[in-house]
């Protein structure tokens, strides 16, 4: 599996940039950029948002390393299914708390 690091390298590689060059882009030093693409460097939401921008690629497809459109309708599903079991399963605490405050006659 592909690490963020490597996704971004491939990003740059596919822009022609050099690791100075892409450093310069995101006002960084170029070790400091070796080290987001080598995994030493754990990066922050601003940091890997400002890499998608700069290297006009989406963010899912940094992290995931996939299409956002093939992340979307497979996931969608998937946490749809989840959010009704989640709500359902609110559904039934609600109820147990209503009959505990019968029972206390609250």
């Amino acid at each position: 599996m592909k690490s963020i690091g490597n996704r971004i390298k491939q990003s740059r590689v596919a822009l022609g940039l050099s690791q100075a060059e892409a450093a310069k882009q995101l006002n960084i030093s170029t070790p400091a950029f070796c080290k987001i693409e080598t995994g030493q460097t754990d990066l922050n939401i601003s940091r890997l948002l400002q890499i998608a921008k700069t290297f006009k690629v989406p963010v899912i497809t940094l992290v995931t390393g996939e299409e956002a459109d093939q992340v979307s309708s497979v996931d969608s599903d998937e946490l749809r299914q989840q959010l009704a079991e989640k709500e359902e399963e609110i559904n039934k605490l609600r109820k147990k708390v209503i009959d505990l405050y019968d029972k206390l006659g609250i």
